[in-house]
């Protein structure tokens, strides 16, 4: 077996993705998981220390569990899959990637080592501090006066309405717009990284957008 590519969800630090968000790429050279903004790891076969089935529920909380020595990623990293987890082990010793750990003549991947000294987060912080910040100010612009008036109905106006159209709008120029992708994500880092988060995003917001405003035509 040359390359292994598996579908599923990951957990990475406490950050939880489920199915089908996460994606497992293992060649003798290289393991990547994928996880779309709960995070995109890198590994070469010296950074791990072992790989072991993990099972939390069986079937529906089961997959491999990535021990290694990376030291800008999160320690707890697993990958949930449907599969049984021994064979996703041997399909990933059958790539030959785990016969690499401790191989002297090994080369060492400087564009891997760059991307792990950037964490797993794919997205610059500061951005996401700013999104998560406007986002909050948008939804208390209408929650506080709504509650201090003592008004009938329900809390949504023009600052909820904003706050899911601002995650639709930034949703869709993350997926059409590459200057759009160089302000948010970190140097490295791609459209594959946040692509199938970014469409579940746009997916939702626009479905909330449609049905709020139904709402509040109603209750207005």
């Amino acid at each position: 077996m040359n390359e292994l590519q598996l579908t599923g969800g990951a957990r990475i630090g406490m950050a939880n993705a489920t199915f089908p968000f996460a994606t497992l790429k293992v060649n003798k050279d290289r393991l990547e998981l994928n996880a779309s903004i709960v995070g995109n790891l890198t590994f070469q076969p010296s950074d791990i220390i072992s790989i072991e089935p993990y099972t939390m529920i069986p079937i529906l909380g089961q997959g491999i569990k990535i021990n290694h020595k990376v030291s800008g990623y999160k320690e707890r990293v697993i990958f949930w899959t449907f599969k049984d987890p021994n064979s996703v082990v041997r399909q990933i010793q059958e790539t030959g990637f785990l016969n690499n750990q401790n191989t002297s003549e090994q080369k060492i991947d400087k564009n891997i080592i760059e991307k792990q000294a950037t964490g797993g987060f794919p997205i610059k912080k500061g951005f996401a501090i700013g999104v998560i910040v406007v986002w909050n100010l948008l939804f208390l612009s209408d929650f506080i006066p709504f509650f201090l008036s003592n008004k009938e109905g329900i809390p949504i106006g023009n600052g909820v309405l904003a706050a899911i159209g601002l995650l639709f709008l930034t949703a869709l120029l993350s997926l059409i717009s590459a200057d759009f992708r160089r302000l948010i994500l970190k140097d490295g880092r791609e459209l594959n990284d946040i692509k199938k988060f970014a469409i579940f995003a746009m997916i939702i917001s626009g479905f909330m957008l449609l049905n709020l405003g139904l709402i509040t035509k109603i209750f207005n």
